[in-house]
């Protein structure tokens, strides 16, 4: 009974609302966050059961130092830029392609229609927005993932066929990956407006940005990366949605090749004052990059890594290294953040995007502690950005040796999302993400922090037992 006759500290594990009521008691009080394994559901606990049979495990443990080998020691680098039709694996005059996983006209969200509206303007197969939406749903154009062409999109992900691309290489594996050029920030294709402005701008990176840039990189040879993105961080960069020092650093990498390229020094301005406009610029670049890297980890038989995050503003898409061939969806969440002036949070759409591919290298929001001015763009604190980094250790694999946080001990960025890990600890990745209008025609009006939904991890813990454990 001597218990209750002296000052208590309680520890209370799981639902926070026992330790608020303390704290309203001025009771001390410290808050576990703890969740059961599979949240509960005893069908994943089963799955997660069965994974963790010895025969079973050991296999899978293979595959999955195997992935995480291919990740750390795959060494991406820029070799050059050219349009979509000239190098994308399946691109045709009439293709588009998106961010996330699949998804018909019909279901698409209204940024990614605005998008694919202006991207068929833009390229003259439809003379209005009227006609270009009634040319959509006709099933004269294929709509196709992204990821499924060695591709990555931000936002809506819309890709058309004379869009210049990013053309990356893995120079330990030599598979290569692409992503078009930002078009820098808010009033843009990619955040679903679509008015003659965006495509006038489009049209100018067509003629002008993109063949510079081609001609620049044809005398530069390649850029490393790998070592860019590494010295990004550094700088104070998560190179998701914050590009400081990496746009500097790429742009000062280009100039001295651009300038030798034979345009005018006024058209030369113009890019010049184009990648001013705009941090993001390298943005797209770390893209394909992570992709380039992800993708050589990829068809692993036994392994249980995350290869794939994506979102398409209606389902949230994974895809794992050993079940290739096959998405995991779940509903695309509500992105939480400050909003730009004049809009509520009910204006915004969902979860959108290819750009989670960097949260799956290891950057981006697992890489937040580098960047704690970051906080400002997508809310929270420095000590909730530095958490995320210390957190999301817990359901990857290693830490990557060549991208380092200094702000904690130069540990690696965290690597290889586990399914399995998720799904025991119940932790989901995080992702810092923009947010687009729900409307077409607007454009960017935020930013904020975004999780996956957990079925997505339920449906392939699931699938991956029943090919592997039955």
């Amino acid at each position: 009974m001597s218990l209750f006759t002296q000052p208590l500290n309680v520890i209370n594990v799981g639902l926070a609302m026992f330790s608020d009521d303390l704290k309203k008691q001025h009771v001390p009080v410290t808050q576990l966050d703890w969740t059961p394994p599979g949240l509960g559901n005893m069908a994943v606990v089963k799955c997660l059961d069965n994974i963790a049979a010895p025969e079973v495990a050991e296999k899978v443990a293979a595959a999955n130092k195997l992935a995480l080998e291919r990740i750390l020691q795959s060494h991406p680098v820029l070799i050059g830029y050219d349009q979509a039709i000239n190098v994308v694996p399946g691109m045709t005059r009439n293709t588009i392609l998106h961010a996330g996983p699949p998804v018909t006209w019909e279901k698409m969200c209204g940024a990614m229609k605005g998008a694919v509206t202006g991207a068929l303007v833009f390229e003259g197969l439809a003379a209005t927005l009227e006609e270009a939406a009634e040319l959509a749903a006709s099933g004269e154009i294929i709509f196709s993932p992204c990821h499924e062409h060695d591709c990555v999109g931000s936002m809506a992900g819309v890709t058309s066929a004379s869009m210049f691309m990013h053309i990356v290489e893995n120079k330990t594996y030599g598979n290569r990956a692409y992503t078009n050029l930002s078009e820098q920030m808010a009033k843009i294709l990619r955040m679903g407006a679509n008015d003659q402005s965006v495509i006038d701008r489009l049209i100018w990176m067509r003629d002008v940005l993109g063949p510079m840039l081609r001609d620049a990189m044809k005398l530069a040879g390649e850029i490393d990366l790998r070592l860019m993105l590494a010295q990004a961080l550094h700088m104070g960069d998560e190179c998701h949605n914050r590009n400081n020092a990496g746009t500097t650093l790429l742009i000062q990498a280009l100039t001295p090749w651009i300038i030798q390229t034979g345009y005018s020094v006024a058209q030369q301005k113009e890019v010049f004052d184009f990648v001013a406009s705009s941090d993001y610029f390298s943005g797209p670049t770390w893209m394909a990059m992570c992709k380039a890297a992800m993708d050589a980890a990829h068809g692993i038989e036994y392994s249980t890594v995350v290869t794939t995050m994506a979102r398409n503003g209606v389902e949230f898409g994974l895809r794992v290294s050993g079940l290739p061939g096959h998405w995991f969806t779940g509903p695309a969440q509500q992105v939480i953040g400050p909003m730009f002036a004049g809009y509520k949070p009910e204006d915004s759409g969902l979860d959108i995007g290819d750009s989670a591919i960097t949260e799956t290298y290891g950057i981006g929001g697992f890489a937040m502690a580098t960047a704690p001015a970051i906080v400002a763009l997508v809310g929270g604190t420095v000590d909730e950005a530095v958490d995320f980094s210390r957190k999301m250790r817990e359901i990857t694999l290693g830490e990557n040796p060549n991208v380092t946080i200094p702000l904690l001990s130069f540990m690696g960025i965290p690597s290889a999302i586990d399914i399995t890990r998720v799904g025991d600890t119940g932790i989901l990745p995080v992702i810092n993400t923009a947010i687009a209008h729900k409307d077409a025609g607007i454009g960017m009006i935020g930013a904020g922090i975004v999780h996956p939904p957990f079925e997505c991890f339920e449906k392939a813990l699931l699938s991956f037992s029943q090919r592997y454990c039955d």
